[in-house]
C-alpha cells in the first residue's frame, strides 16, 4: 500500500473484494472463493479509482465507503437527557415530545457535529437524516443541519426528510413546508402508525404523494413500525397508488408488521409492492429493540421487515440504523460495520451472496438516489473501507482496525480514532 501526500494523492491496495462489488468493465470476474471474495489490487489517483486488477493473492478485506439511508441527527445522543428506560415505543415518542420542546440551535450543533465526526471516521458517504418537522424544535433542526450539510458536503453527502405527521400536508402549512422542503432537495415524509383504518388516512397519504409528485420530491414514510395489525399501512399506500400515477420514488422505512403476515399473504403484498416500485428500509435495531414488549417476556414473533421474500419479489431492500443513543434506542454511533454485524445474523443474511450485501451498499445507494451505487470499478470514488488483517468472521465480531479512504486520502486509522 503506497500514497503520495497533497491535493492529488495517489496509491494502490491489495486486498479481498467481495465479488458482487467488483465491476471489471468487459474483463470476466475471476472466480470467488467460498467467502465470496476476491483477490484485487486496487490504483487511485485525482480521487479516482483509476483500475482494478484480480491479483494472485491477498489479505484483509476491502470494500467501499457505505451509506446510511435512514438516521435522525436532530436527535442524537439524547438517550441520558431523555432516557426511555421502559423501552417501548409508546415510552420513546413521549421522550422524544419531552426533547423536542426543549430543543435548542446549539444543542443540535453540538449532536449533529458529533455525529458526522463518527460517521466521516467510520466510513459512510451519505447520510438521509428525517428531521421532526413540526413544532418549537423545528426551524432550528432544519437551519443547523443545513449549515452543517455545507460544511460537510466534501465528506459526507447529507439528505433530510421532513417528519411531521402525515395529516400536515393537507394543512395550508403543510403545503408552504413541501415547497421549501423541494428548495433544499429534500424528501418528504410522514407516519403511518396502526389502525390506519379508513378514508381520512387515504386521503392524507394522496395528498402526500400529490405534493411530492408537484414539487419533485421523493416520499419516505414511517409505515409499519409496529407488532400489531400486520401490513395495515402498507395496504392503505397501495390502495392509494395504485389509484393514481406519480413519478417520483417512494420508499416505506421499518415495514416491520409485514413479518406478521402468513407466507401466502406476504407473498402477495411484496407482488403489489414491487409492482408500485416500492423501495424499503429496513431498521432491525431499532426495532428489535422497541417493538414486540409484552410483559417483560421475550416476543415469540419479532416484528422485522421481511428482507429476503421481498428481495425475491422484486423489491428494493436496504438496512439502516435508524437512532444514534436517543429515547428510540440507546446504541448506535454511525458505523456502517457494526450495524452490519448486528443487523445480519438478526436477519439471517449472509454478506458473502449478492442479496446479503446489498441492503448495506448498492442497493442503499440506489434508493438514497445516489451518483455512485458503491461497485468498485474504474472512474468510481476513491472511497473504501479496509480491514486490513480481516475478512467475514473479523467483521461479524467487531474485532478488525480499519481504514478509511476518502476521495483517496486516508481519512485516519481506526486504532487512532478510539
Amino acid at each position: 500500500m503506497s500514497t503520495s501526500g497533497g491535493a492529488f494523492a495517489s496509491g494502490e491496495l491489495r486486498a479481498r473484494c467481495p465479488r458482487s462489488l467488483l465491476d471489471l468493465g468487459s474483463d470476466p470476474l475471476p472466480r470467488a472463493g467460498v467467502d465470496g471474495l476476491v483477490p484485487v489490487v486496487l490504483a487511485w489517483a485525482d480521487r479516482r479509482i483509476q483500475s482494478v486488477r484480480p491479483a494472485s493473492e491477498a489479505t484483509g478485506l476491502v470494500l467501499p465507503r457505505l451509506v446510511e439511508p435512514h438516521a435522525h441527527l436532530d436527535k442524537a445522543f439524547t438517550w441520558n437527557d431523555h432516557p426511555n428506560p421502559a423501552g417501548t415505543y409508546d415510552e420513546a415518542l413521549a421522550a422524544n415530545f419531552r426533547e423536542h420542546e426543549t430543543r435548542t440551535a446549539e444543542r443540535v450543533q453540538q449532536r449533529g457535529e458529533r455525529a458526522l465526526k463518527l460517521a466521516w471516521m467510520h466510513g459512510l458517504r451519505a447520510v438521509r437524516s428525517h428531521i421532526d418537522s413540526l413544532g418549537p424544535g423545528a426551524n432550528c433542526s432544519w437551519e443547523v443541519l443545513s449549515d452543517l450539510r455545507r460544511c460537510w458536503r466534501d465528506r459526507v453527502e447529507l439528505q433530510f426528510v421532513a417528519l411531521v405527521p402525515l395529516e400536515h400536508w393537507s394543512t395550508p402549512d403543510g403545503e408552504h413546508l413541501a415547497t421549501a422542503v423541494a428548495q433544499t432537495n429534500g424528501v418528504l415524509g410522514g407516519v403511518l402508525a396502526p389502525p390506519c383504518r379508513g378514508r381520512a388516512t387515504r386521503r392524507a397519504l394522496r395528498r402526500l404523494l400529490e405534493l411530492a409528485d408537484q414539487n419533485g420530491c421523493p416520499v419516505d414514510l414511517h409505515i409499519d413500525e409496529a407488532a400489531s395489525h400486520p401490513a395495515a399501512g402498507m395496504r392503505q399506500l397501495l390502495r392509494v397508488l395504485e389509484s393514481m400515477s406519480i413519478s417520483v420514488p417512494v420508499t416505506c422505512s421499518h415495514a416491520s408488521s409485514l413479518s406478521l403476515l402468513s407466507a401466502g399473504s406476504l407473498q402477495r403484498l411484496a407482488t403489489r409492492m414491487a409492482r408500485q416500485e416500492l423501495q424499503v428500509v429496513a431498521l432491525p435495531l431499532t426495532n428489535g429493540w422497541l417493538l414486540g414488549h409484552r410483559d417483560h417476556e421475550t416476543p415469540l414473533r419479532r416484528p422485522l421487515a421481511p428482507i429476503r421474500q421481498l428481495q425475491r419479489a422484486g423489491v428494493v431492500v436496504a438496512v439502516g440504523g435508524d437512532n444514534v443513543q436517543d429515547p428510540w434506542f440507546p446504541g448506535g454511533q454511525l458505523d456502517p460495520l457494526a450495524l452490519m454485524a448486528m443487523s445480519l445474523p438478526l436477519a439471517q443474511l449472509a454478506p458473502w451472496t449478492d442479496h446479503g450485501l446489498r441492503p448495506f451498499g448498492i442497493d442503499a445507494s440506489r434508493l438514497m438516489g445516489l451518483d455512485w451505487d458503491g461497485r468498485l470499478r474504474a472512474g468510481a470514488p476513491a472511497d473504501l473501507i479496509h480491514l486490513p488483517d480481516g475478512g467475514w468472521p473479523e467483521l461479524l465480531a467487531m474485532a478488525s482496525q480499519r481504514r478509511v479512504l476518502a476521495g483517496g486520502h486516508w481519512v485516519q486509522d481506526w486504532a487512532s480514532s478510539l
